[in-house]
């Protein structure tokens, strides 16, 4: 018998090759990884933030569904893509919240020590996304490491297997991308 992470592969692959019944039965085996992502990246969010765990999972799902041309390889690259698009979710939320209030307030977002801030800080969510899109001009492997380590929770060896790289260069990469990202955002 399969194990569930070799399942998630499997329906990955069938799913890519045009099996809309694998979508259905690939959902159940990831949605409670996609919650622990979600709720993840709303801890860090401000108090009284409006998007729930839920919203932003079926969000993100249905863009997941509209991937058709995605080269799906194992499950730490969905759920690195499903990230992506919760980061993206909450920036665009974020904005809206922005325009709403015309600028009267920032969106906060709490940056643990993940990124090495003695203590907690408090760092604008669109002044974190513009940050790590520079660092994906700057180095897009570092910024995939920043998404992979950070926002999805992936360990080390599982983050060198998705970028076909080894896990010392991640630790390396990661501490080097931290630094920066520190640095960024405290000039901020």
């Amino acid at each position: 018998m399969s194990s569930p992470l070799q399942d998630v592969t499997q329906l990955l692959h069938d799913w890519r090759g045009g099996d809309n019944e694998a979508l259905n039965k690939l959902m159940p085996l990831v949605y409670d990884e996609l919650r622990r992502i979600a709720a993840a990246y709303l801890r860090r969010e401000r108090e009284g933030h409006t998007l729930q765990t839920a919203a932003l999972v079926n969000e993100a799902y249905l863009r997941l569904v509209d991937q058709t041309h995605a080269d799906w390889k194992n499950r730490a690259q969905f759920f690195g893509v499903a990230a992506q698009m919760m980061r993206r979710i909450l920036v665009d939320h974020a904005r809206e919240h922005q325009a709403a209030k015309r600028g009267s307030g920032e969106t906060r977002l709490a940056l643990d020590e993940a990124i090495n801030v003695a203590g907690q800080q408090d760092v604008d969510v669109l002044a974190l996304d513009e940050a790590l899109q520079e660092l994906a001009r700057l180095d897009p492997r570092q910024s995939r490491i920043i998404e992979l380590r950070y926002f999805v929770g992936l360990e080390i060896d599982e983050t060198a297997e998705v970028l076909g790289i080894s896990p010392a260069t991640v630790k390396r990469e990661w501490n080097s991308a931290k630094a920066w990202l520190f640095n960024q955002l405290s000039r901020r």
